[in-house]
């Protein structure tokens, strides 16, 4: 990736005030939501290269044939132009890569992870008409098309190729060693798409601890959906704490600790233990 220039505190403040609104709003744009976060990411994009993104979902749209049938031809349609004639699709060392988990990259390249490539098949096939949504199967993301009577999967990380027989069973078996339920075949909201995207980065900068400032926007943003895990304020504390901001990290664990304390007060005195050596550490 091009060396990572960061928003201004000012555009960070917008993009993080726009991020929410979207996220509360009636009927969340998945597209727009993941452009804002890569325009945390990248402070190189701004409003012309979010609206450069958009523009490209609309023109692959264009290029659909129009309303080419039932489920089966609406991902054969895909398949062949997205991963044939576009080139999307996936690759091992694109888990390596922090791009993978941001939009316009991902359109950039046609690289990225599967979930990723799935938000751009579901948002050209949506804008053309299909009823497409996203799969959350653990552990590999794809794409569903139809009724659940009549629902055909595609994998876009294997470019678009449709998931026949057991091919969904053998996904979830290599990733958690259980069976396939029929649950996890449901729609994914596109606040569990952005939710699943954003512990992706954490996930990729967790491992990268030089990196802890990715961790810290990636956090944050999911703070701001409307439902999110309690923990991750106490992650967040630790990364201020990690980065030197010892007294909003105290602020933070103290604050987690009072959250807590009516079920566990043995864990939230703890975590004030945690508070106090924060402060420690200014002296």
């Amino acid at each position: 990736m091009r060396p990572p220039y960061p928003p201004s505190p000012e555009r960070s403040a917008e993009l993080r005030r726009r991020f929410a609104e979207e996220a509360r709003s009636e009927r969340p744009d998945l597209s727009l939501l993941c452009l804002l976060v890569g325009a945390e990411a990248d402070g190189t994009l701004d409003e012309a290269g979010i609206d450069a993104a958009q523009m490209e979902l609309d023109r692959l749209a264009g290029q659909l044939p129009f309303r080419p049938g039932g489920p089966m031809s609406w991902a054969t349609a895909l398949h062949h132009l997205l991963g044939a004639r576009e080139g999307f699709r996936g690759a091992p060392a694109d888990y390596q890569r922090l791009e993978s988990s941001l939009l316009h990259e991902v359109l950039r390249r046609r690289r990225g992870l599967p979930i990723l490539l799935s938000v751009v098949w579901v948002e050209v096939a949506r804008r053309a008409g299909a009823p497409v949504y996203g799969v959350a199967l653990p552990g590999h993301f794809v794409v569903g098309f139809g009724p659940e009577d009549a629902q055909v999967l595609v994998d876009p990380f294997d470019g678009g190729r449709v998931l026949g027989g057991g091919d969904a069973e053998v996904l979830v078996a290599g990733a958690t060693g259980a069976p396939l339920d029929r649950s996890m075949l449901a729609p994914a909201a596109p606040l569990e798409v952005v939710s699943r995207i954003l512990n992706n980065v954490r996930a990729w900068a967790a491992a990268r601890p030089e990196r802890s400032d990715v961790a810290l926007w990636a956090v944050e943003l999911s703070l701001l959906l409307p439902s999110h895990p309690a923990r991750l304020r106490y992650e967040r504390a630790h990364l201020l704490v990690q980065r030197g901001d010892f007294v909003d990290g105290a602020v933070e664990l103290e604050e987690y600790a009072e959250l807590i304390s009516a079920v566990d007060e043995g864990a939230a005195e703890r975590v004030r233990g945690q508070a106090r050596a924060a402060r420690a550490r200014l002296n």
